[in-house]
């Protein structure tokens, strides 16, 4: 340590200094106090440096997720079409023939069924690998518009109706049901998404969690811990996805149940 008179070297156990005699009985439990708080400002953590670390390993994460994710098959692409469009189609074109034909039921039913049955069928396609929103949001239009014509066309076979919408008002009730499946599919869509991204968020935060462990021990004196960084994380990159999903989920409804609710 330094003498605080003459600012000479002085050992840690002596009491005296050696080059001017003084007494430094008093002095050391101060000195020694210094000497700790300068150890312990060597020892904090350059922040900056480490959250500049933490993005770019996301970033290399990403880019090494990017690479592995394979561009589709033909196959691949005829099987999800089958399995996530022509099958939610096919029983919708079923559920209306029995409610409409065998059963001759309230078509609130049917309505219900249509606004219900989209939704984990997206969800499952988006929640098992990454997808791009566009082709598929094209094809849930063509599943909606192919849906409402062949439940027209079913209904033409029994009552010999035109299968096409022939006045103003028959072409609103056909777009608004095909919003409401259009919807559906889309909120689908959106949640399967959110559950792709927090399945692979978890999978990198595994990956990164030492530094961010390292990062939260620095800040706040302690009050910022690793759980609520990994918290404010997930709910600013989720709550945005989920809220748009619970409106397409209202959008979905109201365009679907809007015209015999009215009634």
């Amino acid at each position: 340590m330094i003498c605080p008179y003459c600012l000479s070297e002085v050992a840690e156990e002596a009491v005296v200094c050696k080059t001017c005699t003084r007494d430094l009985y008093l002095f050391k439990p101060m000195m020694a106090k210094v000497a700790e708080l300068e150890k312990r400002l060597s020892e904090i953590p350059d922040h900056e440096a480490y959250e500049k670390r933490i993005g770019e390993l996301e970033l290399m994460l990403d880019e090494q997720e990017q690479k592995l994710v394979a561009p589709k098959a033909i196959s691949d692409w005829i099987v999800d079409i089958a399995l996530y469009l022509v099958v939610p189609l096919l029983v919708l074109l079923l559920a209306h023939w029995l409610i409409t034909v065998v059963y001759d039921t309230k078509m609130i039913y049917l309505r219900i069924i249509s606004i219900a049955l989209p939704l984990p069928f997206a969800y499952l396609l988006f929640r098992g690998h990454q997808n791009r929103l566009l082709p598929w949001f094209m094809g849930v239009v063509f599943l909606a518009i192919s849906s409402v014509i062949g439940m027209s066309w079913i209904t033409s076979l029994v009552d010999h109706t035109p299968v096409l919408p022939q006045n103003l008002f028959e072409w609103k009730e056909v777009i608004e049901y095909s919003a409401s499946i259009t919807f559906s599919f889309l909120t689908g869509m959106l949640l399967g998404g959110v559950a792709y991204t927090s399945e692979q968020r978890y999978r990198r935060t595994k990956t990164i969690s030492p530094l961010i462990n390292v990062v939260a021990a620095g800040l706040s004196d302690g009050q910022l811990s690793p759980r609520s960084i990994h918290g404010i994380m997930k709910a600013l990159q989720e709550y945005g996805g989920t809220i748009v999903a619970l409106g397409t989920t209202a959008l979905s409804i109201y365009t679907g149940l809007k015209g015999m609710i009215g009634s």
